[in-house]
């Protein structure tokens, strides 16, 4: 069919060009297989309209949906050892970490950073899934202290967004030595009499569950978010024994006293906020 192509105009063409299309233009419920267009998943604040399924977003849609426009203020994660171990299974650390911020366009798994909410100072620390599965290495301990260390010296409520799988394993001790370190910290925040908010999201698993992601003051948890130490495949295997429905899911642990709240996202940013009031300011009004 070459000769054929060779006769057609160039106008036509034009016209009947291939156009490429976006690759983020759809997004597909996990859920229920629903297709989304991604405007209308940013603009219901990426939870499914069809059957309310809250998705996976990255650190700094969490700082956008959370923070007051234009308060925003970055802060650069501190540089840690690369590879500390010359950790190798299938490939290399150093190459999996490489091929993985080439991927995903961050230094590592914590993006932190201080604004406003609700014209209320505050500071954040939010685990990006994306990254390795949100887990917790040097480079991420060493942010989120870094983070508590702004909220103290700003003297404001410090809010952590977990979405973890739970410590390195290529980093082996120095990531486990992460959770008394971040643990220390808070208990400086606590000694100021300084806020400590944590959003459980989907999933919160491993040792970021079993340290400080389990030491808020208050403890919010999105819908039918997993939530606990080991998944319930390896605790059903283990015990030999069927889980109850439900189980390690926000609205369970809620019943059992693990959290205070489960929040929807589309109220998340007002509830945070009137809890701030009520934490901080000294004449408790409620904003609307």
């Amino acid at each position: 069919m070459s000769w054929f192509k060779n006769i057609v105009p160039p106008g036509l063409k034009k016209i009947f060009k291939r156009r490429e299309v976006p690759d983020n233009l759809w997004l597909k419920c996990p859920e229920c297989d629903s297709m989304i267009f991604h405007k209308d998943a940013k603009e219901s604040l990426f939870v499914c309209p069809e059957c309310d399924h809250h998705l996976k977003v990255t650190a700094e849609v969490r700082f956008e949906q959370l923070l007051d426009e234009g308060s925003i203020d970055y802060i650069d994660c501190p540089d840690v050892p690369v590879d500390p171990l010359k950790f190798k299974d299938q490939k290399r650390y150093i190459d999996r970490l490489k091929e993985t911020r080439e991927k995903t366009k961050k230094k590592d798994s914590i993006l932190i950073g201080s604004g406003f909410l609700n014209a209320n100072p505050v500071v954040m620390a939010v685990h990006d899934f994306s990254f390795m599965g949100g887990s917790l290495g040097m480079a991420a301990g060493e942010s989120i202290v870094l983070a508590i260390e702004e909220s103290l010296k700003k003297k404001c409520p410090f809010i952590l967004c977990a979405a973890s799988g739970g410590a390195r394993m290529q980093e082996g001790i120095l990531s486990l030595m992460q959770m008394p370190r971040v643990t220390v910290m808070l208990q400086a925040l606590r000694e100021e009499k300084l806020p400590y908010i944590v959003i459980l999201t989907n999933p919160t698993t491993g040792g970021v569950t079993a340290s400080y992601a389990m030491l808020g003051d208050i403890h919010i948890a999105e819908p039918k978010a997993l939530i606990g130490f080991a998944g319930p495949r390896v605790i059903e295997s283990t015990i030999n024994e069927n889980l109850p429905e439900g189980f390690q899911k926000s609205e369970y642990l809620l019943d059992h006293g693990m959290v205070d709240m489960v929040v929807h996202r589309k109220d998340l940013r007002k509830k945070v906020s009137n809890i701030i009031d009520i934490l901080v300011n000294k004449n408790n009004n409620i904003r609307p």
